[in-house]
């Protein structure tokens, strides 16, 4: 059984703005005869826009019109409509995020885009989609070594560790990008990143040159090579840190790039004012730095790497093990609440009031995530489902619980019971969902057996 569907992606970054639409080819992987297994088999770009600059109104604010124009002509570009999409995602990063009206145009683009496509954002979620986008968890998996992705873009670098088997080890995100400073084309500075007071950034109006500018590039390099472990880690990471840095391997990974940078990096010739900002300079910077002394490479895509990301790499399936009933799909933006393997274990009246409380700190429906039991007991399932049944008997609908281990269907069963036919519910698993994480659940494929599933992080929370 193969079955296709249309995802689009949406990149509204600091410096740049590109849509893509995929088509993913899911196919039944089991064996005849057994339970079905959908999986994402096959991801192909159908269609890549032009790279437009993300239209503003000024420094802080974005100009939503614009923008709700600029992809519907690109929806009439694709030959698509809104009701054909299925699944996707949109991500406003970098400096975009900051701007004063992001939630709302982040909130008209989802409308925009179509039912099944999310709007998402965040640090986490967007170094993932880069790395994936520019390939460097599948260089990790094909050369067996640890590989650290760098998507540096016009207001963010975003970091992403794969280990040698090519799955995600850890994220982090810096204040280091092209866009930091802007010129006029007289070179006269424009525009100066909060980021940068206290470094040697120059005042707006000066016209500086890119000899004067090179104490600034010095102190970006070498925040990124504090970050990936090239230098002892000092005042200057922790300045320019959004989040977290990456816990590093013990041996030293393949550093791989991507990001509007990078292709400056790609084309070291441009002239330096030819986007107004420090781009060509910081990926000249870079390209003589430490960074790349060792082993490094570009991605297989560098501007693109966060939009293919998101139209190609955001969804996951959850089925084959699966319960649902009552709902109406899709479900946006369910805040996740997340047990530990400790709390998940207490007897079922314990059990219940944990999860009353956790639930408790959200105003709207949210999902429980746990990651349940591998190879699980009768014992196992009723406990679980009887600390569940308590924990929502509130009223809460819809109950979404959401498991790492192969147990969604038997827990689903065992939960409909004791809800009751009428109750709203979903039930999935094979899924790790980090804490502090959203969901987007679209509707079925696959004849009902699997369900596609975007875990993603928010900017604004």
């Amino acid at each position: 059984m193969s079955e296709a569907i249309l995802s689009v992606g949406i990149d509204l970054g600091t410096t740049t703005t590109q849509m893509i639409v995929s088509r993913l080819q899911v196919e039944n992987t089991a064996a005849p005869f057994t339970i079905p297994k959908m999986e994402i088999r096959e991801r192909e770009i159908r269609y890549r826009s032009p790279i437009h600059f993300t239209p503003l109104l000024s420094a802080d604010t974005l100009d939503a019109e614009a923008i709700g124009q600029l992809i519907r002509s690109e929806y009439d570009q694709a030959g698509i409509t809104p009701q054909q999409v299925q699944t996707g995602a949109v991500i406003i990063t970098g400096e975009t995020a900051r701007k004063e009206n992001a939630r709302q145009v982040l909130k008209a683009l989802s409308e925009l885009a179509g039912d099944f496509v999310v709007a998402t954002a965040g640090p986490a979620l967007e170094s993932v989609l880069a790395a994936k986008g520019a390939g460097a968890d599948q260089y990790a998996k094909s050369h067996g070594r640890y590989v650290l992705h760098l998507d540096i873009g016009g207001g963010t670098s975003n970091l992403a560790l794969f280990d040698p088997e090519g799955h995600l080890a850890d994220t982090g995100c810096l204040n280091v990008g092209g866009r930091l400073l802007k010129f006029d084309r007289s070179g006269a500075v424009t525009y100066v990143s909060p980021v940068l007071a206290g470094t040697h950034a120059p005042s707006l109006g000066d016209v500086p040159t890119p000899e004067s500018l090179e104490p600034l590039l010095d102190v970006l390099i070498q925040a990124l090579e504090e970050a990936v472990g090239l230098r002892p880690p000092t005042a200057c990471l922790r300045q320019f840190l959004t989040d977290k840095a990456v816990s590093l391997p013990p041996q030293a990974p393949v550093l791989s790039f991507s990001g509007g940078v990078a292709d400056c990096m790609a084309n070291p010739d441009t002239p330096w004012l030819q986007y107004g900002d420090l781009g060509v300079l910081l990926g000249r910077a870079i390209r003589r730095s430490s960074l790349c002394r060792g082993s490094y490479v570009l991605g297989k895509e560098t501007i693109r790497a966060t939009v293919i990301g998101a139209g190609s790499h955001a969804t996951e399936l959850s089925g084959s093990t699966i319960a649902y009933g009552g709902v109406s799909f899709p479900l946006q933006n369910l805040p996740v609440a997340s047990l530990s393997d400790r709390e998940a274990a207490y007897p079922a009246p314990q059990l219940g009031e944990t999860i009353r409380n956790k639930l408790a700190l959200f105003d709207e429906p949210a999902a429980l995530a746990l990651r349940g039991v591998e190879n699980p007991s009768y014992t196992d399932v009723t406990r679980l489902a009887d600390g569940i049944a308590a924990g929502v008997a509130s009223g809460r609908q819809p109950v979404v619980v959401v498991l790492e281990q192969d147990m969604g269907k038997a827990l689903g069963q065992a939960l409909r019971l004791r809800l009751g036919p009428q109750a709203r519910l979903v039930c999935l698993d094979g899924l790790h969902i980090p804490e502090g994480s959203y969901l987007d659940i679209a509707a079925p494929i696959g004849n009902g057996s699997a369900l596609p599933v975007v875990v993603k992080t928010l900017a604004f929370q």
